[in-house]
């Protein structure tokens, strides 16, 4: 039996910080232009009227309103709803 750890293991990273991903804003709470709604891995929830996909597919708002999750043909949309 080895008494010395394998050089795998002592070569990879250890405690990683997490990466803070999912819904940030829930629905019916109000929105400003600009805030986060959803930080994602691959498009889980699509951005619908009101929201834009960032390019690490980050939904964020682009106006003022309340925020609205809905599904569409098997998928989940979110938009903003003006007040």
């Amino acid at each position: 039996m080895a008494h010395t750890k394998s050089q795998g293991k002592t070569r990879q990273k250890g405690n990683r910080v997490g990466q803070r991903r999912g819904v940030k804003i829930f629905g019916s709470q109000k929105v400003k232009n600009g805030n986060i709604i959803v930080r994602q891995v691959g498009s889980k929830f699509h951005s619908g009227p009101g929201t834009k996909t960032g390019k690490d597919f980050t939904i964020y708002a682009i106006r003022q309103g309340i925020v609205n999750f809905f599904k569409k043909q098997g998928k989940q949309f979110v938009s903003v709803i003006k007040q």
